[in-house]
């Protein structure tokens, strides 16, 4: 495994471990669903995109792990338990792992295999996109927790 690959996979997995606690410091299963006012997105549904993206776009296309997304799902979902949103983060988390870990290098340099913005792209390039995006995510859901326990501050 390239040592690419390698930062990859370590940087995904870190924020995966965190969303992971981000997740449990929620005070109740209700409050990871809560928006407010032009807070639209809650921590549940921002979970759910990222797992869903994450088996998506590096186990299934990648990885060929078989994983059917369902993406209108990922924001129409409203009450899972905090135990099911773990146990999805767990679920990418070994996907990751599983897909990036047989991941050859000469890979990185090739067309992502799917089409997602207007134009191709190498996989190394959308590697990065989707671990940005992970991140990206990850802030939102920090802030929104802080916000949703403390909505005075």
């Amino acid at each position: 495994m390239s040592s690419f690959i390698q930062s990859i996979q370590k940087i995904i997995d870190r924020d995966l471990v965190v969303l992971e606690k981000e997740i449990a410091l929620y005070p109740s299963d209700q409050l990871v669903w809560a928006t407010t006012g032009a807070i639209k997105n809650s921590a549940g549904n921002l979970s759910v995109h990222l797992c869903g993206n994450l088996r998506h776009y590096i186990g299934t296309v990648l990885g060929h792990s078989g994983y059917t997304r369902n993406r209108d799902n990922e924001f129409a979902a409203h009450s899972m338990p905090r135990i099911e949103l773990l146990n999805e983060i767990g679920k990418a988390k070994n996907s990751v792992a599983l897909a990036l870990g047989s991941l050859q290098q000469n890979v990185l340099s090739m067309p992502y295999p799917e089409q997602v913005f207007k134009a191709p792209m190498t996989t190394e390039y959308f590697l990065i996109h989707l671990t940005a995006h992970l991140g990206y995510h990850l802030g939102q859901i920090n802030y929104h927790r802080r916000m949703i326990q403390n909505p005075s501050v």
